[in-house]
């Protein structure tokens, strides 16, 4: 895990995570221990992070969710990889 420390211009402290070729769940479970800490982080190349799992199988969980909720009201899945990696740490946390 490529991991870089980084100062902000008024003094703050930001870890920088590259989440290219490592698989989504485990990177989000240890951002999740790091926030839980009051680590600040920021994620770069969300969209190179590995889904495991049997392609049709996840597609079909994922759709079978986004199905179920009403297309005016909700609930919304994301749909860019970012938002998708939010949402994954988001429930660990």
């Amino acid at each position: 895990m490529n991991v870089k420390r980084v100062l902000d211009t008024l003094g703050g402290e930001y870890v920088v995570i590259d989440a290219s070729g490592h698989v989504l769940g485990r990177l989000s479970s240890i951002i999740a221990k790091r926030l839980l800490k009051g680590e600040r982080i920021v994620v770069v190349n969300a969209e190179k992070a590995v889904i495991t799992g049997d392609e049709s199988a996840v597609f079909e969980r994922y759709k079978s969710k986004y199905d179920r909720g009403s297309k005016e009201k909700g609930p919304y899945f994301p749909k860019h990889p970012e938002k998708i990696f939010k949402r994954t740490v988001r429930g660990m946390l």
